[in-house]
């Protein structure tokens, strides 16, 4: 009892604060977009599920997990590939399972099983003490992240697949590993993106032909540039969410007055463009608040992943760290013309039990390791 309450003391609780702050956003957000349908009540539902599966997960030590991340990362594997034989499709993506009270979308938990496997891989090398020098050392870390990539892409879902990109860019990071074969890699994949842009700008049919492309790939591009194109048709969700962020100016609104998401003009308000409901009703002062309390989340976790007392616990902070940046990032930077529309949710906002859980579980396993950052005596 005395280690359960040490570990207690040791739990961040600025970080659960966070998450009931994102929750107040995420109900005035659904209740905004979706008024007639009251998702913004099952989601309260899915917050509650979500820190009941929370508190039950901190009292499991996150090396206990970690040991039988090889066998859940299995397993997630195994339900993506089941995707295509028992996946209904929505939205053109054949990515969900249909439980009959709920859909269930295997990427999303896949994310968390890939990054407890990857901090299990790299943990026991640090333990052997194996550092990589050279880039073809890391092919078992780059097979962990490309095969539930490459089963994601087929289904197809580009935008979670991307995901997996941020988790492996920020733990490359934190490797044991000289510098110089770090840099070259970035260095490679800059020099890629680069290139793509200059054949682009040049001739666009080229670059679809060099890259393998398909048109609606392409698409999404031209009309992330140049929504004017067709502003009824493929342009049309960006010009409106422009609107819609545009029209909240300082102070917003109002609760429930927002005139573009009230009246269906801004689509998919409750998931992909919860942040554009959230401008128009709370101004520019309400989406900073938002803004700030995702800054607040990822510097909480960051100081978890600095303290924590052993390398496994950092890979599995940073991996998750990884994770959120590039979700809030893309998402928020999609409703702002900053980057190109995907099916990104923002965490912790967005309608939908499978992403909110998956979020919840990961939060747990972040906040064990904060509370596990410190030996315990044998008299404690």
């Amino acid at each position: 009892m005395n280690i359960q309450r040490r570990y207690l003391r040791e739990l961040d609780w600025v970080l659960i604060l966070v998450l009931m702050g994102l929750a107040v956003f995420s109900y005035l957000g659904i209740s905004g977009a979706n008024p007639k349908y009251n998702e913004e009540t099952k989601q309260l539902i899915w917050y509650i599920l979500g820190f009941a599966v929370l508190i039950l997960l901190l009292f499991i030590d996150y090396h206990v997990i970690v040991q039988y991340s090889y066998i859940l990362y299995g397993f997630g594997i195994l339900l993506l590939i089941g995707l295509f034989f028992f996946g209904v499709v929505r939205n053109n993506a054949q990515s969900w399972y249909d439980l009959g009270f709920s859909l269930f979308q295997p990427s999303e938990i896949m994310k968390v099983f890939t990054i407890l496997a990857i901090a299990r891989y790299l943990s026991r090398r640090d333990e052997k003490e194996l550092p990589f020098y050279h880039l073809y050392e890391l092919w078992p870390l780059f097979l962990l992240v490309m095969i539930p990539v490459g089963l994601i892409v087929i289904q197809p879902d580009l935008g979670t697949s991307l995901v997996f990109a941020g988790i492996l860019v920020a733990v490359l990071l934190m490797v044991n590993m000289p510098l110089r074969p770090l840099l070259t890699f970035f260095g490679i994949i800059i020099g890629v993106i680069a290139i793509f842009i200059a054949i682009y700008l040049f001739d666009r049919d080229l670059a679809m032909q060099i890259f393998h492309l398909k048109d609606y790939q392409l698409k999404r591009i031209d009309y992330w540039l140049h929504p004017e194109y067709d502003p009824t048709g493929d342009g049309f969700h960006l010009i409106q969410s422009l609107i819609t962020v545009g029209s909240g100016r300082l102070t917003g609104k109002g609760l429930y007055m927002g005139t573009q998401a009230q009246n269906g003009w801004i689509p998919e308000g409750q998931t992909d463009f919860i942040f554009a409901v959230i401008a128009e009703e709370h101004g520019f002062l309400g989406a900073s608040l938002l803004v700030m309390l995702y800054f607040l989340l990822l510097y909480r976790m960051i100081r978890i992943a600095l303290m924590a007392k052993d390398t496994m616990g950092t890979y599995i902070v940073i991996g998750a760290v990884g994770m959120f940046v590039f979700q809030i990032f893309e998402n928020i930077g999609m409703t702002i013309q900053l980057m190109p529309i995907t099916g990104i949710t923002l965490p912790f906002l967005s309608y939908g039990g499978t992403s909110l859980l998956t979020n919840f579980i990961m939060m747990s396993v972040v906040l064990n390791v904060g509370m596990r950052k410190q030996k315990l005596s044998f008299f404690d």
